[in-house]
């Protein structure tokens, strides 16, 4: 029979000290903070890819101080926000809301009436449909495949802090 030989422990307590700091609370941290930052790239998308509205340039002079009168575009851009990461099972959710009447209607798109005359463009109608800009949609999409990425760099910054 062959001896087993002798073998020192301690190295794998303490690597098993270590793993106990990593406990159930800085796990739950962890996924908040990544979240919180996989929410903050989605926020920036969304608005970057929102459009503003502009002073359009057929405009005459009277219909832009009669219709937009110090006017800024970017309310719909202002308007997104991040509610509270909320926690379900073992899932963490992060809801992003747009709250003026119109977003969804820019995001999906719109029904419009041909031949109707809008004094506020100074045009009629031509299109029976206004195609979506899906802004939040497409920008989610990015962000599904880039979230992996994030979770694992994050991941490993917290295991590199452990095993150093």
């Amino acid at each position: 029979m062959g001896r087993w030989g002798r073998c020192d422990y301690r190295e794998l307590k303490k690597l098993d000290e270590r793993l106990q700091q990593l406990s159930e609370v800085d796990m739950d941290r962890l996924c908040r903070d990544a979240a919180k930052k996989i929410a903050q790239i989605l926020l920036n998308k969304v608005k970057k890819r929102t459009p503003v509205g502009v002073v359009p340039p057929y405009a005459t002079d009277e219909a832009k101080e009669e219709y937009w009168p110090g006017y800024r575009g970017g309310s719909l851009r202002d308007a997104w926000t991040i509610l509270l990461i909320e926690k379900h099972g073992e899932q963490y959710t992060v809801t992003i809301i747009n709250n003026l009447e119109y977003a969804s209607y820019v995001e999906y798109g719109h029904r419009q009436t041909p031949g109707r005359y809008v004094p506020a463009l100074g045009k009629t109608l031509k299109a029976s449909w206004v195609k979506g800009r899906f802004m939040l949609t497409i920008s989610e999409q990015e962000v599904k495949t880039l979230a992996p990425s994030i979770l694992n760099d994050m991941l490993h910054d917290a295991l590199k802090g452990v095993f150093s």
